[in-house]
């Protein structure tokens, strides 16, 4: 195999299909466990433990899921030294959008641990469904590569 990873490409490959199914079990978990936490009151010990479960789900899986993910995704680009192709640019907007969504789950849980939560049950319900369609974009995109 050419490109700089040489004979580590697809042990690169597999570590980062791996980060990014813990990264999308992370974020399909996360807001399910928002639209449980809307219906505990506030300071009783439901709520306190549902804030436990959220910190440690962001801090422990998510972030340095996506953080490994990342960096092994740049990786593998430049191996392909696929930069500039099509399909690849409309997988950074969507990798992009992704990182978004996770900075608003970060922000919501912050929201929660005040006990400030702003949002109902239903929004993240509906929120809930946008990682799995920026997901079904990103392996279609990869896979295919329409463009």
């Amino acid at each position: 195999m050419t490109g700089f990873l040489g004979e580590y490409y697809l042990w690169v490959m597999a570590l980062h299909i791996i980060a990014v199914i813990s990264w999308m079990a992370g974020m399909l978990y996360l807001p399910r466990l928002y639209v449980y936490h809307c219906d505990a009151e506030v300071g009783s010990k439901q709520s306190e433990t549902f804030k436990i479960m959220e910190r440690r789900l962001l801090r422990a899986i998510i972030n340095p899921a996506m953080t490994v993910a990342m960096i092994l995704g740049f990786m593998l680009v430049a191996h392909l030294d696929a930069w500039g192709e099509g399909w690849m640019i409309a997988k950074f907007a969507l990798v992009f959008a992704m990182g978004a969504v996770h900075g608003m789950f970060s922000r919501w849980r912050r929201h929660f641990a005040a006990d400030e939560n702003r949002h109902s049950a239903v929004f993240y319900r509906y929120m809930n469904e946008v990682p799995t369609a920026l997901m079904i974009g990103i392996v279609i995109l990869v896979l295919v590569k329409p463009f």
